[in-house]
């Protein structure tokens, strides 16, 4: 049974902890509403982007030759996947749910005899990733050092990217994010960026006019389809962000509960200890006294 002493030590140090956990809880409720902000409005602007690329590339001719980031390499042996993580933990399931999506879909790939390729945004999905697939990892991108996410540091991985395609080093390229839906829920998602295309099943909606472009198709989206790919990458980094607040947030209030519920069981222990050692030296004097 542990002392009075040990229980004071112990009682002290969950309330140090509590005090951490709440700290951490109000960071997070002031940096979620910020990166919420960015979140939301980055989305109509990359929704917008791929429905006119969906548009332009549904009117390209027959006899035309559509862009490689459009048609692919005509193979799916090589898939690479970028997956976005957080820099830091004690935000709950966050990391782990995106790495787990990742991991079934990179088992899956390998089963049916793909070869697997994988960029690491963020370092805890590089440790989560790397006891199983340290082989496959060909980079990790730490943004530790950003205060704050532009399109500037998602076109360096989307230039990245597209460079890797271009040298013929992967045929399929799939973005991996969670996707921000409210403070206690966030949707892990994989959405395919290269080659660019429909969900299956999904049949190519007709365009809702008739446009002439100039430029034509073909040179519009050799333009648009790079820069397509840093627009999704910076979506999925704001909406990496905004989920990682808020699962910080929700998980620090769930680590604030627990802590307040382990610090009443211990306190209610401590003071039946000292009830029991007051009672027994209560006794041991009546004792003596009636000895005497």
């Amino acid at each position: 049974m542990p002392s009075l002493k040990d229980l004071r030590n112990r009682i002290a140090s969950v309330k140090a902890t509590q005090k951490i956990t709440k700290a951490m809880q109000m960071v997070a409720a002031a940096k979620l509403r910020r990166a919420q902000n960015a979140a939301e409005a980055a989305r109509p602007y990359a929704e917008r982007m791929d429905r006119v690329l969906t548009s332009l590339a549904a009117s390209i001719g027959p006899g035309a030759q559509a862009p490689a980031l459009l048609a692919g390499t005509g193979r799916d042996d090589v898939h690479l996947l970028i997956v976005c993580t957080a820099e830091r933990g004690l935000c709950g399931a966050f990391n782990s749910s995106i790495a787990r999506l990742a991991r079934d879909t990179a088992n899956s790939l390998m089963a049916q005899g793909k070869t697997v390729k994988i960029i690491c945004i963020g370092k805890k999905g590089f440790d989560l990733l790397r006891r199983q697939f340290e082989k496959q990892i060909l980079e990790v991108v730490d943004l530790r050092g950003i205060r704050s996410l532009s399109f500037a540091d998602a076109d360096t991985i989307g230039r990245k990217i597209v460079s890797l395609y271009a040298a013929g080093e992967f045929d399929v390229c799939t973005l991996f994010f969670s996707r921000f839906k409210s403070v206690i829920s966030q949707i892990p998602t994989a959405q395919r960026l290269i080659p660019l295309g429909l969900a299956e099943g999904e049949p190519a909606a007709a365009p809702a006019a008739v446009y002439d472009y100039e430029p034509d198709e073909e040179q519009i989206l050799a333009t648009l389809l790079p820069r397509n790919i840093s627009i999704q990458v910076l979506r999925a980094l704001l909406e990496n962000a905004a989920s990682e607040q808020g699962a910080r947030m929700s998980a620090m209030d769930n680590a604030s509960r627990n802590a307040g519920d382990m610090i009443k069981k211990q306190t209610m222990k401590y003071n039946r200890s000292r009830q029991a050692m007051i009672t027994k030296e209560l006794i041991e004097i009546i004792s003596g006294a009636e000895a005497l």
